[in-house]
């Protein structure tokens, strides 16, 4: 399996630290599962915290890795999280239910894992010793903005329940900012690429989707921004986060993010990429609402740069469709959240 060639590898470590232990929660997940690796390669100590219910297999790669310890658990248990957090050094929070259409599905729990949980997490965080805390916000606390450089120290108007909890627990970690334990937020564009945890309900794999499995993309509006960024930049910029001199990251918030495309550029790079044979079907929308962000804080700061496109990203999935790396893509509820929620009834 040709992996690489989906996901490329990543740039090699600025510096090894073998004796660093980082507790990753939800590492089992979509961008979780491609970061593992990378950081096992890179030398670290990982313990990862999930529920898998997508399955353990995601890290299949990696799972006899002598420095991988994998934890089957909720991370609303307190006292689980207090285990797992003995002798971490970092924690990179990944863990929530995503996006708002699986949010919706059921508030509560949404509100649990994504708001609830999280100030214990940071305060069993702290009270552990680690010294590094960075959570995975998003992009969408943002609301809509009528600027075309939305960057970090605009205000924020989060729209749905799900970007109004990222932005509370923003608020939380940085209430926890000190000088022996530096807390840092990204705020991703929507990810974007092959993993082995796939998602198939995300704009640029939606249509990539549909375009290679089905011969037509469906495309309501069109003029609407999607900040995205492939998910080997994503891993990229997490992995940056973790070298980063303290002083350049302490408390601080940092956009990471490809081209602002519009639903209809990304129909058609993905028309480009699998067949200009492949119909682009537009209906008429009501949700208008556009996401644009700005990423010069970032490169500017920490000389992060982006290395991958949408095409790439498109072209890593294309070849995993023609592998058969991806099992009944149109339907299998392992790469589309909502359904696999639906199906086992998370509580």
């Amino acid at each position: 399996m040709e992996i690489m060639r989906i996901v490329p590898k990543t740039h090699e470590p600025i510096q090894k630290s073998p004796n660093k232990a980082i507790l990753v929660t939800g590492g089992g997940g979509y961008v979780g599962a491609v970061l593992v690796p990378e950081l096992l390669a890179d030398g670290y100590q990982v313990k990862v915290l999930d529920l898998f219910i997508y399955g353990q297999h995601v890290l299949d790669s990696v799972k006899n890795d002598p420095k991988l310890t994998l934890i089957k658990a909720d991370i609303r248990n307190q006292s689980i999280l207090k285990d797992a957090l003995a002798n971490c050094d970092i924690v990179i929070h990944l863990a929530c239910i995503s996006n708002d259409p699986s949010f919706d599905l059921n508030p509560e729990l949404g509100r649990s894992i994504n708001l609830e949980s999280f100030r214990p997490l940071v305060e069993i965080s702290k009270q552990s010793g680690v010294n590094r805390f960075i959570y995975a916000s998003s992009s969408s606390v943002y609301g809509v903005k009528e600027e075309p450089d939305v960057h970090e120290e605009m205000v924020l108007e989060p729209l749905t329940d799900y970007s109004k909890f990222k932005a509370k627990c923003e608020d939380i970690l940085s209430e926890y900012q000190a000088e022996d334990f530096t807390t840092v937020t990204l705020r991703p564009a929507t990810v974007c690429g092959f993993s082995p945890r796939q998602r198939l309900d995300v704009i640029v794999n939606i249509f990539a989707n549909l375009a290679y499995n089905k011969g037509e993309i469906s495309v309501f509006g069109g003029d609407q921004l999607r900040p995205n960024i492939h998910i080997a930049d994503m891993v990229e910029a997490y992995k940056a986060l973790l070298v980063a001199p303290k002083s350049k990251i302490m408390g601080q918030v940092f956009n990471v993010g490809c081209e602002n495309h519009s639903v209809m550029e990304l129909a058609k790079i993905t028309q480009k990429v699998v067949g200009r044979h492949i119909k682009l079907v537009v209906t008429p929308t009501s949700d208008n609402r556009s996401y644009h962000i700005s990423s010069d804080k970032i490169k500017k700061e920490l000389g992060f740069q982006l290395s991958y496109s949408i095409e790439d990203a498109i072209k890593g999935l294309v070849f995993a469709f023609k592998e058969g790396l991806l099992t009944d893509p149109l339907d299998n509820e392992f790469y589309f959240n909502i359904r696999r929620m639906q199906n086992i009834a998370l509580s």
